[in-house]
C-alpha cells in the first residue's frame, strides 16, 4: 500500500491541529500591553505545544521517507498517534486559560506522553514491515531518546501537584531534545539514496 495517502491526511490533521490551536488565542479587550499581559500563560502554552507539534510532523516527516510502504497495522497505528495529537489543542487552552494549575498540567503531560508511546507503537509497526538488515530497521535503533522522554514526562506528571513549574521545565526540556530531526532515520535516507545511485 502506498504510503502518499497516509502521510498527506497526517499533514492535513497537524495542520488543522495548529489552526484550533492558534484560533483559542482570544484578541484582549483593551489597546495596551496591560491587556496583552493577560494572554501570557496561554501564549506561552500555546509556543509550547505549537513546538510539540512541529517536532511531531518534522519527525513524522522523515521517518516516513525512510519507509518503503504501509499495511493496514501502519493506517490503524498512525491513527492512534494523530488521535493523541488531536487533544493537544484542548489541553493547551485548559493549561494556559487556567494559569498553569496543577491538574491541568499534569493532563498536559499525560497527553504528552500518550503521543510519545503512540509514536513508538507507530515505528514499531513499520519497523516489521522491513527486513532486520534493511535501512529503516536500522535506523530505528535502540530508541534511547523516546525512553528518556517518556521517563521525563512520568517524572513531570507528577511534579505538577507539587511545582507545575518544574513539570513546565521538564516538557520544555523534552522539546529541545527533539527539536533536531532523528537522526536515524537521515541516515537511512543517504544509505537509500546511496543504494539507488548504485
Amino acid at each position: 500500500m502506498h504510503k502518499g495517502r497516509l502521510e498527506a491526511f497526517s499533514d492535513g490533521v497537524l495542520a488543522i491541529v495548529i489552526t484550533i490551536m492558534v484560533l483559542e488565542l482570544k484578541v484582549p479587550h483593551g489597546a495596551d500591553f496591560a491587556a496583552l499581559a493577560g494572554l501570557a500563560p496561554v501564549f506561552l502554552a500555546y509556543v509550547l505545544s505549537f513546538v510539540y507539534v512541529g517536532i511531531y510532523w518534522n519527525n513524522h516527516h522523515h521517518m516516513f521517507q525512510a519507509v518503503g510502504g504501509v499495511d493496514g497495522s501502519a493506517l490503524w497505528a498512525n491513527l492512534h498517534l494523530l488521535f493523541w495529537l488531536t487533544l493537544v489543542p484542548f489541553v493547551t487552552d485548559w493549561m494556559g486559560e487556567n494559569h498553569f494549575a496543577p491538574l491541568p498540567v499534569a493532563l498536559y503531560g499525560v497527553v504528552l506522553i500518550a503521543a510519545a508511546i503512540a509514536y513508538t507503537i507507530l515505528a514499531v509497526v513499520l519497523r516489521r514491515r522491513h527486513a532486520k538488515d534493511s535501512a529503516f530497521a536500522r535506523a530505528f535503533g535502540h530508541g534511547g531518546k523516546e525512553i528518556v522522554s517518556m521517563g521525563l514526562y512520568a517524572v513531570a506528571i507528577g511534579f505538577a501537584f507539587v511545582w507545575p513549574f518544574v513539570s513546565l521545565a521538564l516538557y520544555a526540556l523534552v522539546a529541545a531534545i527533539w527539536l533536531v530531526p532523528d537522526r536515524r532515520f537521515e541516515r537511512a535516507l543517504v544509505e537509500l539514496g546511496e543504494g539507488a545511485a548504485e
